[in-house]
């Protein structure tokens, strides 16, 4: 009980900060960086994939943090960081130090001073300014671009990453000694699909914090969450507070969410309106880069993966194959030859 307690008190902690949970998945996570939090220059590495709430995690560290929590939290992303200014963003420069620089601006580093600065994807973080950070991570001081003067700072450094980063480090495209100084303590956030209760708590706490658009939800029908526990949630948390948003748009009455409030938004089909191919796209792109596969051998892959699928399917004809396949049985027909494929078609003459 006296644990259990515990628990409770660190999950009401955390959610008074924006992190919301009561997943089993989760409480080992909470108290790693609870305790994480007490240390105020240890650095803190988040894995697991985008909308699962790392930043929100991150921003609760640091406002736990006693030493840091009156100081700035500043979020660097890393992937869209034009890596010819990089340097000057994370480190700031003098004026004259390269064209367009009028004047002198302090960096990312010198803005974080005494706070914290939260690494966002840092695995796109540039492979040219891997080694500066790492040095300013070791010894603790930035110089400007443009400057020979050497700036003392005291920061935390937390980092997240949408992929694992070691796979990176072995195919030589992250630093291995920069991997290791940055993940001191690692946390690895679950998928919104592996903490399903957690859905009933999320969507209050949705409802609540855009109680602007629709106010006064009190409770979610346990039929939506029914509903809801069967989707992928590929975006996660992200995905899922976009949902309630949806829902509270479309709201007319009542103060409980139901399955009526988003089959409203999804339309009679009852499942998300979603960017298939975008996402497909997605995955193979990241397939090729993280396998170094071909291009071109990656696409015939996906289209041989999509034959076989459709192939498989007991019962139909090449016909009904073709059609499902919104193609034409003569195309069909020579994908299958291409990729060396036979079908038991019931009725080849259909």
């Amino acid at each position: 009980m006296v644990g259990q307690s515990c628990d409770e008190e660190l999950c009401r902690a955390f959610a008074d900060l924006g992190f919301v949970t009561a997943s089993n998945k989760l409480i080992p996570v909470l108290r790693q960086a609870g305790k994480a939090a007490k240390v105020s220059d240890i650095t803190v590495l988040l894995e697991g994939e985008t909308g699962t709430g790392k930043q929100v995690l991150a921003y609760a560290i640091h406002k736990l943090d006693q030493k840091r929590k009156s100081f700035a939290f500043v979020t660097v992303h890393c992937g869209t960081i034009n890596e010819a200014l990089a340097e000057s963003e994370f480190f700031g420069h003098e004026r004259g130090a390269f064209s367009g620089a009028a004047i002198a601006r302090k960096g990312l580093f010198q803005t974080a001073h005494r706070g914290t600065l939260f690494l966002d994807d840092v695995n796109d973080l540039p492979p040219a300014l891997q080694p500066k950070l790492l040095d300013v991570l070791q010894r603790n001081v930035v110089r400007a671009v443009g400057s020979d003067r050497e700036v003392p700072v005291d920061i935390r450094i937390i980092s997240a990453c949408n992929r694992p980063l070691m796979p990176l480090v072995q195919q030589n495209r992250f630093r291995a000694d920069l991997y290791h100084r940055l993940n001191v303590v690692k946390l690895s956030m679950p998928p919104l699909r592996e903490r399903l209760q957690d859905l009933p708590a999320l969507i209050l706490a949705f409802a609540g914090r855009h109680k602007h658009i629709y106010p006064g939800i009190t409770s979610v029908d346990p039929e939506l969450i029914q509903f809801l526990e069967r989707q992928p949630f590929e975006g996660n948390v992200r995905e899922l507070e976009h949902a309630v948003e949806r829902m509270l748009f479309g709201k007319t009455d009542g103060s409980s969410l139901k399955l009526s409030d988003w089959m409203a938004y999804c339309g009679e089909n009852g499942g998300p309106l979603r960017d298939w191919i975008g996402e497909a796209a997605d995955r193979l792109s990241n397939a090729i880069f993280e396998c170094r596969l071909p291009y071109v051998q990656a696409i015939q892959q996906i289209e041989a993966r999509v034959l076989e699928i459709a192939l498989s399917r007991g019962g139909q004809t090449r016909r009904q194959i073709a059609a499902g396949l919104q193609t034409s049985e003569r195309t069909l027909y020579h994908k299958m030859r291409v990729h060396r494929m036979r079908h038991l078609d019931a009725d080849p003459a259909s």
